[in-house]
């Protein structure tokens, strides 16, 4: 694996008439039409939320609580697990 890298989890939830997509270790959620189009929105937005972070020299891990997780709240609903990898890069400005 990658030194520099983090590997977080990716969960999609059904929702109404889309589904929901979360990544538990950093509270960030998305949604899509397909569970692919929610799997393809949560890396986005987990990509977008961890360079704001990153760049703005703020903590980025802030896990659900466990009354929030869906895995243990209503697991019948989650349609899917998956690994979301994050390669990071390191830029030296001067």
């Amino acid at each position: 694996m990658n030194r520099n890298a983090l590997s977080l989890t990716g969960l999609v939830m059904r929702s109404d008439q889309s589904y929901l997509s979360l990544c538990p270790e950093l509270d960030v959620a998305s949604e899509g039409d397909t569970v692919a189009e929610a799997k393809r929105m949560l890396r986005e937005a987990v990509a977008g939320y961890l360079e704001l972070c990153f760049e703005s020299n703020l903590p980025y891990l802030r896990p659900v609580t466990s009354r929030n997780d869906p895995r243990l709240t209503s697991p019948q609903d989650v349609v899917s697990e998956f690994p979301v990898k994050v390669d990071l890069g390191v830029k030296v400005h001067a």
